[in-house]
């Protein structure tokens, strides 16, 4: 039996507004996009967020993840040298414009995918951690379903087109959300706006990323462009204690992702703000307990909780409580025994788990009588009623 009680707290009547944002509270125009605040682990934006599309050069991002795998695993240094292939050398499209005789560095490599969006350092990059791109490729797969990217494949390691390169946008920001927070040692390359490798190309030496340069946080991560994919950009940017994340494709110019990118993170950080609506301890309810030694427990949440709330804050968020009734004896203090569901109008509800405040032993011989007699008496009612 499954007892339902709606709360409605004043706390969170000021969470109702925005915990995501209603999606249709900010118009894109990119195809697919998907925003993701970090700090809260909050969805703000999802339109066809999983869809599996070409990704361009963002896929570069799976590549330098393998790659950061490698240096934290101890299988390369960011002082090791890779030699260059012809296949390498021959590559088209962004470049480092590197040969042969070259043997650039791991840190050379990361700059020049990161900065200049080298498809030649990719390549470099497959040959030495796996032999050969293909091997290279399918060891990218086999590592993004490890990481619940379920909705990418890989052909290559840069990006090229290929019918088989597809990632979804929520696969992309869950990507840099762990380039963010798994290897913040190397993050920083992404921030880098220059690298003028060797002098080669002293037009290619500026990172693409048109945020950089805009002094609102962004320190990542990458942008992409094919005929097919459009243009996009994952990007990453930090204010006030709040990161967000996000990833967006289809979009028709270079000028327009610009755009849509600091309108995406101007909308993030003015239309929501970081709230504890409940600090961890918190009562939120009282649960019966069916032959204890008391005869109810505290409800309690037992982190704190903190959610996004609107600039502008609204009411009418709807709060349930809702446990199997009455929770059983012993109950050990801490144990999850309930669970707290946070509607939110247009949005998947938010659960939050309640624990018992405090332990509940079993009753005693006069509690199990006590009960006895309850049940006995209800039943006389019920009876004496027909």
């Amino acid at each position: 039996m499954t007892l339902l009680r709606s709360l409605l707290f004043m706390a969170f009547a000021l969470a109702v507004a925005v915990l995501a944002g209603r999606a249709d509270a900010f118009e894109t125009r990119a195809r697919n996009a998907w925003v993701y605040d970090i700090t809260t682990g909050t969805v703000l934006l999802d339109k066809g967020g999983d869809e599996p599309v070409p990704p361009a050069s963002m896929s570069k991002l799976m590549t330098v993840n393998m790659l950061f795998e490698a240096l934290r695993d101890g299988r390369v240094s960011l002082e090791d040298r890779f030699a260059v292939s012809t296949r390498a050398k021959d590559m088209g499209g962004s470049t480092m414009f590197l040969n042969e005789t070259d043997r650039p560095t791991v840190e050379d490599l990361i700059k020049g995918i990161v900065v200049l969006s080298g498809n030649d350092a990719c390549v470099v990059v497959a040959e030495g951690l796996a032999g050969t791109e293909e091997d290279f490729a399918r060891k990218m797969n086999e590592r993004a379903k490890a990481l619940g990217m379920d909705h990418s494949t890989f052909a290559n390691a840069s990006g090229w087109p290929h019918p088989n390169q597809r990632m979804s946008m929520s696969d992309l920001g869950h990507l840099a959300v762990r380039l963010i927070t798994e290897f913040p040692e190397y993050y920083g390359y992404f921030a880098i706006q220059e690298f003028p490798f060797d002098n080669r190309a002293p037009d290619n030496r500026h990172n693409r990323n048109p945020l950089l340069k805009l002094g609102i946080g962004a320190d990542g991560l990458k942008t992409g462009h094919t005929e097919e994919a459009g243009f996009g950009l994952v990007g990453s940017a930090m204010q006030g204690g709040r990161r967000i994340v996000f990833a967006v494709s289809g979009l028709e110019s270079d000028r327009q992702r610009a755009e849509e990118a600091e309108r995406i993170v101007s909308w993030a950080f003015r239309e929501f703000v970081q709230k504890t609506v409940a600090k961890a301890g918190t009562r939120i309810a009282d649960a019966p307990v069916w032959m204890g030694a008391k005869s109810q427990v505290g409800l309690v949440v037992q982190d704190d909780l903190t959610l996004l709330l609107p600039s502008l804050a609204q009411d009418n968020l709807k709060a349930e409580v809702s446990y199997a009734s009455p929770i059983e004896a012993p109950v050990a203090a801490g144990s999850e025994v309930a669970r707290m569901t946070i509607e939110i109008p247009g949005h998947e509800p938010v659960i939050v788990p309640l624990v018992a405040e405090e332990a509940v032993a079993k009753g005693g011989f006069a509690t199990r009588i006590k009960t006895a007699f309850g049940i006995l008496s209800t039943r006389a009612m019920s009876e004496f009623a027909n």
